[in-house]
């Protein structure tokens, strides 16, 4: 199987054109490019059920098989977190392990990830516990861990924001290398994304500089079928969302989501392209989203029970697993260890949440949003203080006490707010 062509390292073909038109018509003003290697091939990769399995590694396989169990337990738990009221809500990637296990697999300590707010499975896998993932599901006023100790950028809430701040790092880091001995060599950014962020302004702005710059980044599309209730048709015409790299001169890749050796191999190989300074890669992983787009989502209103069930059929957790089996590289007793070391997980996920968060000031809210805080917010904090005081003894509630809290929770800046 053919990850990505030597070719793709190609780079311009043809002198760069000069200004103005001539008698055969207008000259093109840019470097061309042979759009034949940038092109996606014309079905996913696969490699289970292929001739190509029998050539895998069985410690990869055993390896992609645990994290697989233990990234289904963890959704599982998760999603009973938030609805036990644990955490507020719970956007879960089960069906789309295979995606999310193989970044940490792939990417070296000194790479960057940048997820999505679905992506928390992802960041568990490259070593931050679930309860530090998971802060921000619960209204922590921090994001859980250090984004630089763990190389891994906050999860981003907002759609493909992200994906620019990883071209950003990664020339970054490119610079800083090449003036820094001591810096890290060959870093590569990894920016998770899902076929809905593929509509955002900030996806395109991020392809144009990642190609323009020739940045060592890589971009993962998850494709699951919808953008919340929007299906990928009402999305996009293209040929596949593979196909949108060429026009940035990204090479692309489409990749069957659910074949978790195919994803590793995949993705594996667009890392190391971008590592070797050969450009940016964008792959469109197509995947299927089991459950609904978030705990408090009902997605039986945009789709049918035959549409899951049909992609059921696909999870990639029992993929892996009949293979293993039909190959005699997963007996019982491995099997039930694997288990065993995914209740382990819930236990100490369930142990982590058992407490409740400590109390925070209500009033907090309005801090660190404008060096001098704006009317509108300190008219919303002096409204907050009021029901608060409403709540606590409505019989001693005086508005001019509660306006007072409100103008000193908010600050007293001019109307005039100075964002920082």
């Amino acid at each position: 199987m053919t990850i990505l062509d030597a070719s793709a390292a190609s780079g311009l073909a043809g002198p760069p054109g000069s200004h103005g038109p001539t008698d055969r018509g207008p000259v093109y003003h840019g470097p061309r490019r042979d759009a034949g290697p940038l092109l996606p091939g014309p079905e996913p990769a696969r490699v289970l059920g292929t001739p190509a399995a029998r050539a895998l590694d069985a410690e990869l396989l055993r390896a992609l098989h645990r994290r697989l169990v233990l990234g289904r337990r963890y959704n599982q738990q998760a999603t009973t977190l938030a609805r036990q009221g644990r955490i507020a809500v719970y956007p879960a990637s089960t069906g789309q392990e295979a995606c999310q296990i193989a970044p940490a697999m792939v990417l070296r300590e000194t790479d960057w990830l940048f997820p999505t707010y679905r992506d928390t499975l992802a960041v568990v896998s490259r070593g931050v516990r679930p309860a530090d993932v998971l802060a921000m599901m619960r209204g922590h006023t921090h994001g859980g861990y250090d984004p630089r100790e763990h190389r891994i950028a906050p999860l981003a809430t907002p759609l493909a924001t992200q994906a620019c701040h990883a071209v950003g790092l990664a020339h970054a880091a490119r610079l800083r290398a090449a003036s820094d001995p001591g810096a890290p060599r060959d870093v590569v950014a990894l920016a998770l994304v899902g076929d809905g962020a593929t509509s955002e302004g900030d996806f395109h702005e991020a392809l144009t500089f990642a190609g323009v710059l020739n940045a060592p980044v890589v971009f993962l599309v998850q494709n699951n079928g919808y953008a919340i209730s929007v299906p990928l048709a009402r999305q996009s015409a293209a040929p596949t969302l593979a196909h949108k790299a060429v026009g940035y001169g990204v090479t692309g890749r489409l990749v069957d989501g659910n074949d978790a050796p195919a994803v590793h191999a995949v993705l594996g190989a667009a890392v190391e392209h971008a590592r070797a300074g050969r450009g940016p890669v964008l792959i469109e992983a197509v995947t299927y989203r089991l459950d609904a787009h978030t705990s408090a989502d009902d997605a039986t209103r945009y789709r049918t029970a035959q549409e899951v069930a049909a992609w059921q059929a696909r999870d990639p957790v029992t993929l892996l697993e009949r293979h293993l089996r039909d190959a005699g590289l997963l007996d019982d007793a491995a099997g039930a260890a694997v288990a065993a070391a995914a209740e382990e997980l819930a236990a100490e996920m369930r142990s982590e949440f058992g407490a409740e968060p400590p109390a925070v000031d209500p009033g907090s809210l309005f801090a660190h949003v404008y060096a001098r805080p704006t009317s509108q917010l300190r008219e919303q904090a002096a409204e907050l203080a009021a029901r608060i005081a409403a709540e606590t003894d409505p019989a001693d509630t005086d508005p001019a006490d509660t306006n007072q809290a409100g103008s000193n929770q908010a600050g007293t800046g001019p109307a005039g707010g100075e964002a920082r």
